[in-house]
């Protein structure tokens, strides 16, 4: 099933929807995104998802001059428009916005929201029941000090060479180093590993992107009783 797209307060088919190629978020990747999904049609965790938006575009000097709620029923009206029988994928996407052909932040007054809604894809029920192969990548994630993970950025290069690298040798996913060989994270996920019944994630200083996901899974421990906790990890673990 097709996508159905929001750009700027318009609402088309994936085939209509377009913006501007002197937007700085496809000519330097300014901007900032949030994936989100579904469970029972409802947006899960949209708080959250929204609080770390606001924090990577703060990161970057980008404003958001919409509000939550504003937000919401944004994405609420591109998922009604997409009509989607069962559970959706939504992309949240913010940049910096049309401008010339400079890095100074004044040629951009207006900024650029797209939303993407397709129907969500889960990965097999094999992947769930059986496991997928990992390979740990020689592409090094970013360094804090150039483009900090922590910013979910719309300039994926780090993540999408690592995934490339992953493909190539057969795996499903790609874990990365940091540049000083710990690892951090997946091209795609946070990364967490079992170990005699505790579930270990790599601490947010080795340099990685503070996952939705990953952070509800800390509280999910706690309501079940298992041990959830950062720790430094390397190849041999």
């Amino acid at each position: 099933m097709p996508a159905v797209v929001y750009v700027n307060g318009r609402i088309t088919s994936e085939a209509d929807a377009v913006v501007s190629v002197f937007d700085h978020g496809f000519l330097y990747g300014e901007g900032v995104y949030e994936t989100l999904r579904t469970y029972s049609r409802r947006l899960f965790l949209f708080d959250r998802h929204v609080r770390r938006l606001r924090r990577s575009a703060g990161m970057i000097a980008l404003d958001v001059p919409f509000g939550d709620e504003e937000l919401l029923q944004a994405i609420t009206r591109t998922m009604a428009r997409a009509d989607i029988a069962d559970e959706a994928y939504a992309r949240v996407l913010v940049t910096r916005g049309v401008g010339e052909l400079t890095y100074d932040p004044k040629a951009t007054p207006a900024h650029t929201l797209v939303i993407i809604v397709k129907p969500q894809v889960d990965p097999p029920p094999a992947a769930y029941r059986d496991g997928v192969r990992v390979a740990i990548v020689d592409i090094i994630r970013n360094h804090p000090g150039s483009v900090n993970p922590m910013i979910k950025s719309n300039n994926l290069m780090n993540s999408a060479l690592a995934m490339q690298e992953a493909l190539r040798s057969g795996a499903f996913e790609g874990v990365m180093r940091n540049y000083r060989g710990e690892l951090t994270e997946c091209s795609t996920s946070n990364l967490f590993i079992v170990k005699d019944g505790v579930a270990l994630t790599p601490p947010l200083e080795a340099g990685l992107l503070p996952g939705i996901t990953r952070e509800f899974l800390f509280d999910v421990g706690k309501q079940i009783g298992v041990d959830v906790r950062e720790q430094t990890l390397r190849d041999d673990d």
